[in-house]
């Protein structure tokens, strides 16, 4: 009987008391305790419930290069990944979009000008790691809160067509006095081109005839961003 339960615990895989051990780091230290591939680790376990997640996990990152790029990836390229399967897939882009929810949460009907930061760390989070081109517009009431957010186009990898009259529209249909203009470049470089800088001043000068201010014109990138007015292009 004794050798029997011995066998039998001996035969408990490595990777079970890996688990636990990564638990426990994430308990006593939260996720700053874990490299990115540990945490996403710890994410597969929910639809992993036995396996063992280190080498998908490694896999992801190898593939996509960090935690974020991971969640921001489509769920047909994540499932390119040995052992993603769709509900893998799934609950990935499951706790992105929790996240986004989250930091959606944290600027809506807030000043804008009081939690700057926290509009760029959600843009930042909504579109850093997008593949294809997004113009986003955040729009104002007049006391400078947030109403409402709203991918406006969509586009290729390095291009979105902006057409003035919608963008001046849409405002005037949500009551919004003001304006601020988000894209994103799936190249990673924040650099505005001269398509965007002439397109973003055509929309001011709209903008301006009709009670509509643009604030900024945030340009994303995966590492950095760029802000029209701090470059003085505003």
């Amino acid at each position: 009987m004794a050798k029997g339960f011995g066998e039998a615990q001996g035969d408990v895989p490595d990777h079970l008391g890996h688990r636990e051990r990564l638990r426990e780091r994430f308990r006593k230290g939260g996720a700053d305790a874990l490299p990115d591939y540990e945490l996403l680790e710890l994410v597969l376990f929910r639809t992993n419930a036995r396996g063992n997640t280190k080498p998908i996990a490694k896999g992801l990152i190898a593939r996509f290069g960090t935690f974020a790029e991971v969640l921001g990836a489509e769920p047909e390229r994540l499932m390119e990944v040995e052992g993603v399967g769709a509900a893998v897939a799934q609950d990935l882009k499951l706790i992105q979009a929790a996240s986004l929810r989250l930091a959606r949460g944290e600027v809506m009907h807030r000043p804008l000008l009081a939690s700057w930061k926290a509009i760029v760390d959600y843009c930042r989070a909504a579109m850093a790691f997008e593949t294809r081109e997004q113009f986003r517009i955040l729009f104002l009431d007049k006391k400078n809160q947030l109403i409402a957010d709203e991918v406006q186009q969509q586009g290729t990898v390095d291009h979105t067509p902006v057409y003035t009259r919608e963008v001046i529209k849409r405002a005037l249909e949500l009551a919004s006095t003001a304006i601020v203009l988000v894209h994103n470049h799936p190249s990673g470089d924040p650099t505005p081109s001269l398509a965007y800088i002439d397109m973003t001043k055509k929309i001011i000068q709209a903008g301006e005839k009709l009670g509509v201010l643009v604030h900024d014109h945030l340009i994303i990138g995966k590492k950095d961003h760029v802000s029209f007015r701090s470059l003085q292009l505003i």
